[in-house]
């Protein structure tokens, strides 16, 4: 069962940055910030971050690659592959 998600008013941000900003990293789940009683902001630890940028990053990759594939244009296979090698180990995966 999915858990609720953790949100909190801005103002309780304000009192308790600290506690907050240790309760995200140590959870890695993500806190809704509200102001006003709506939605304004998402938090999230920078490891959490760092992991969504990379994703992104791969799906940009694989994006471009569909839309090269489309267009008749692309590289041989052996080339991405070592590009893909490269990158990876620019990552650490």
């Amino acid at each position: 069962m999915a858990r609720a998600p953790k949100i909190i008013p801005i103002s309780d941000l304000r009192q308790n940055a600290s506690e907050v900003v240790k309760n995200v990293s140590s959870s890695r789940e993500p806190i809704f910030i509200t102001q006003r009683g709506r939605a304004a902001a998402v938090m999230v630890s920078m490891e959490v971050y760092t992991s969504a940028q990379h994703e992104m990053d791969i799906l940009h990759l694989l994006a471009r690659g569909e839309k090269e594939i489309a267009a008749g244009t692309g590289y041989d296979l052996d080339d991405v592959l070592k590009e893909a090698d490269r990158y990876l180990e620019a990552y650490k995966i």
